[in-house]
This record gives structure tokens, sequence and C-alpha cells, in this order.
């Protein structure tokens, strides 16, 4: 499981389609990956960490229903949606017993999708709660909405993906590599200073405005939040 913002993978075709989903899920804080076939898609999954994958039923080659029962066979219980043109009871069973966990059927509502994708999620091993509250910070993943004691600050997109990594582990020093997969998707291309730069603006919106030293340099390994917050 990630340990910032929801990394999800999404497995499309048809090229409009996956960069309307990528676009959508991105403007609601989601980091996404891409891939046009099953077999990519099942290199990608074992090869990196994903919160939860959207799988086209029809693709080429080895279809949806087969990748995702091939990751099943792998024992792989990543949380995975389906998505079709067909809306046949048989299309749906045959979806679900090869070890999908939901199934959405085109065309669909953007808000729809986002909501089942939290859902699913939130029902991993891993704990998600609704609202992350760290001290005196509080962070709502849903909304994208973070206070500090009761004023809200207003983030960007990458301030708040790396805001939701320091306050899903509180206390403990996250590099700059588990940074950047926190808040960057597997397209961008590394510069050596964008973590260090990210999270001096953190600090200008988090921590200054309030008098408070919430977020730590550790020299020579990364950064990490305060358990109390800062205060």
């Amino acid at each position: 499981m990630m340990i910032g913002g929801m990394r999800v993978l999404v497995v499309e075709d048809d090229v409009r389609m996956a960069g309307a989903i990528r676009r959508g899920l991105r403007a609601e804080g989601f980091i996404v990956d891409v891939a046009g076939r099953g077999e990519d898609a099942f290199g990608m999954v074992l090869a990196s960490e994903y919160d939860v994958a959207v799988l086209d039923v029809m693709l080429p080659g080895e279809d949806g229903v087969q990748t995702c029962r091939r990751l099943r066979a792998d024992r792989v219980w990543l949380p995975v949606i389906m998505l079709t043109a067909r809306d046949a009871v048989s299309d749906r069973v045959r979806a679900l017993n090869a070890g999908a966990d939901d199934y959405l059927v085109k065309p669909f509502s953007l808000d729809e999708l986002v909501a089942r994708l939290r859902a699913l999620v939130r029902r991993a091993p891993v704990e998600r709660p609704a609202v992350l509250a760290v001290g005196g910070l509080r962070l709502d993943p849903s909304t994208r909405q973070v206070w500090r004691e009761g004023t809200e600050i207003e983030l960007s997109a990458r301030e708040f993906g790396l805001l939701e990594a320091f306050m899903r582990r509180p206390g403990q020093v996250l590099t700059q590599l588990q940074l950047l997969d926190a808040a960057w998707d597997l397209g961008y291309r590394q510069r050596s200073n964008v973590v260090e730069v990210y999270v001096r603006y953190l600090r200008e919106k988090i921590d200054r405005p309030f008098g408070l030293a919430g977020l730590e340099t550790v020299r020579g390994v990364g950064y990490r939040l305060r358990r109390d917050g800062g205060g």
C-alpha cells in the first residue's frame, strides 16, 4: 500500500477513454499510471505498489477478466474494479468470479468511479481513516481539505500529496524516493531537488504562519512529520 495519495493503475486500451479517466482522477488527487494491455498491467502490478486498479474487460490479447484471474492466482489481492460496456448478468458474474471486487458499466460518472475507488481502498487490509489527524493538523483525502487548529489551508495537488504521505506515517522518516512515489506518477522525470522545494512550500503553509515546526529534516536521510504535528 502506498504511503501517500492513492496510486491507481488504469488498464484501458482506448487512448481517449484512458486519458479522460487519468485526467479526472488526477484532478481528484489520485496518482495515476496507465497500461493499454493486460500483460503490461500484470507486470506493473508486480513491479510497483498500487492501492487499486481500474481494469477494462475488453483488452487486446489477454482480456481484463483473464488478467484479474492471473493476479489472484499469483496471490495478488490488489482491489480491482472492472469496467465494461456490457451489462449482462453473465458478464458481471464472470468478472466477479475471476476475483474482481466491483463492477462499473460504461458510460459511467467520474464521481461514481471516484467514490467506488475510495470505498474499495477503505476496505483494504491497511487502515486508511476517512480523515487524518496529527496533532492540530487535519486532512480529508476525499474533499482535499487541510486544517491547522481549525484554520483551513490551501495546498496544491503536490503539496497535498506530500502532506498526506507524512500524515499517514507521523514520526517516521520518509526518503526522497518514498516522497516522490507518494506525489508523482511513474512518468515524472525526476529532478534532484523537487522534494526539497515542495517540503519548503509545505513549511511555508502549515508551519511558519502558526509559529510551529512540524516538518523536520533528517540530514542525509529524508524528512518526517513530528508525531505531535509540530505542537
